[in-house]
């Protein structure tokens, strides 16, 4: 049976030496294995040298080890400091599941908690962010633990002197134009100064912070499993909790609604203009949200408008029908009650709506303008996006949230065929679809 295994992320500095150093010397006696794992960022001169560095220590302490070098670099605009971070933990956990470990363990210590948690504040964060860092996490389908974040950076430096160990000193921490640094050279000693015990209350700030964080996260969850219908969330039911509860589920139903951190700003614009409202859009990160009979979604946005030319197309054999210039495509199904005859869709012709056109709903219904029917059926104005489809003849045929006008129905017994318009990364918009 092959020996457990655990692994240390060693960059070569003080920190992370001393832990990989005290790791494999306790794990010796317990019959564990000692996976050094490396991450060569490429951002400076020395990085070949900090490599050497935990490669050799590795070898000489009995620990094996792995490196990964980053490819490319921070977009333009991107922080270098939260690019190096992201693939950094990508690449450690990326190297921990092919040597075989579940755990990884992290140097970081008290006077890094008690930073953190400072530059949180700085930054007006909530309990979430003032949390800092956890002891221990599970994610990527890892556990990233932490052993001495309860430790002061003086017990580490002592174990550094203790047994002589060699570590490599990045230049990159005495950059002021990285806040971190800004904090430790200017603000800290000051602060320590000042306040002796500011390491410790601080990172125990972080404790109490990481219990109100968790007690948010139990009570969203709990207010949030009435509140949402189809992943929506229903402004009516959600503004009647307190409003403490009112904002914590807001932020929560935005966590997961959007692939993006959640801006406080966003969140207090949505407290002061949902409840008076009955529709409405409000951009948001890598989305927007969408009210709809006081229904909020968050939706891809949709492209800027802009004037097309009708488009002649073919659309009497089922399959998917992209549309130029429609940011969309048609749906074209077999059926067997509420479509078309498929030499009605031979050569169609997509056009805007300019206003007057008229539809009939219904086979015995009246024909009327397309913006009464569409507020009789309650559609929202995104869902009425998309080309009018126009037969040969001329008349009006399909119309995106209304379905097929019923001039133009099969009779019964008739092959025919049933369509949708479906908006690129939206729904079908289409009364009627496979199936009658």
């Amino acid at each position: 049976m092959a020996a457990p295994r655990v692994a240390v992320a060693a960059s070569g500095g003080r920190d992370s030496t001393a832990l990989l150093h005290c790791v494999v010397r306790g794990a010796a006696a317990l019959g564990i294995e000692v996976v050094a794992l490396h991450v060569h960022h490429g951002l400076m001169p020395a990085a070949d040298t900090w490599l050497r560095q935990v490669r050799g220590q590795s070898r000489r302490w009995g620990a094996a080890f792995m490196c990964h070098r980053l490819d490319g670099s921070p977009p333009p605009g991107a922080s270098v400091e939260a690019w190096a971070r992201g693939e950094r933990y990508r690449a450690l956990a990326a190297m921990a599941r092919e040597a075989g470990c579940g755990l990884v363990l992290l140097a970081h210590h008290r006077r890094d908690q008690a930073e953190t948690w400072l530059l949180q504040a700085l930054r007006g964060a909530g309990p979430a962010g003032l949390a800092a860092m956890p002891r221990q996490a599970s994610r990527q389908g890892l556990v990233w633990a932490r052993p001495w974040l309860d430790q002061a950076r003086q017990a580490i430096d002592a174990y550094v002197r203790r047994h002589r160990l060699q570590f490599v000193d990045d230049a990159s921490n005495a950059d002021p134009r990285f806040a971190r640094n800004r904090l430790r050279a200017a603000v800290w000693p000051a602060l320590s100064a000042a306040f002796p015990d500011a390491e410790t209350t601080l990172a125990d700030a972080a404790v109490r912070a990481q219990e109100a964080s968790a007690l948010a996260t139990e009570v969203a969850t709990l207010d949030l499993a009435p509140l949402q219908q189809g992943g929506g969330l229903r402004v009516d039911l959600w503004q009647a909790l307190p409003p403490a509860r009112r904002r914590n589920a807001l932020r929560a139903w935005l966590a997961g609604a959007l692939a993006a951190p959640v801006p406080e700003t966003l969140v207090q614009r949505l407290c002061s203009e949902l409840p008076a409202a009955n529709s409405g859009r409000w951009p948001a990160p890598g989305a927007e949200l969408r009210l709809h009979r006081r229904l909020l979604d968050a939706a891809v946005p949709a492209p800027p408008f802009q004037h097309r030319e009708p488009v002649t197309v073919d659309l009497h054999r089922p399959g998917i029908w992209p549309l130029p210039g429609w940011q969309g495509h048609f749906v074209v199904r077999t059926a067997t009650a509420g479509g078309t005859v498929p030499d009605a869709l031979r050569s169609v012709t997509a056009r805007e709506r300019v206003g007057g056109e008229r539809f009939r709903l219904a086979p015995r219904g009246a024909a009327r303008s397309l913006k009464r029917q569409f507020q009789e059926r309650g559609l929202a104005a995104w869902d009425r996006q998309g080309p009018l489809l126009y037969t040969a003849a001329g008349g009006l045929l399909f119309v995106p949230g209304l379905g097929i006008n019923a001039t133009q129905l099969a009779a019964p017994g008739e092959m025919q065929l049933t369509l949708s318009w479906v908006p690129d990364g939206g729904q079908a918009t289409g009364r009627r679809q496979a199936g009658g």
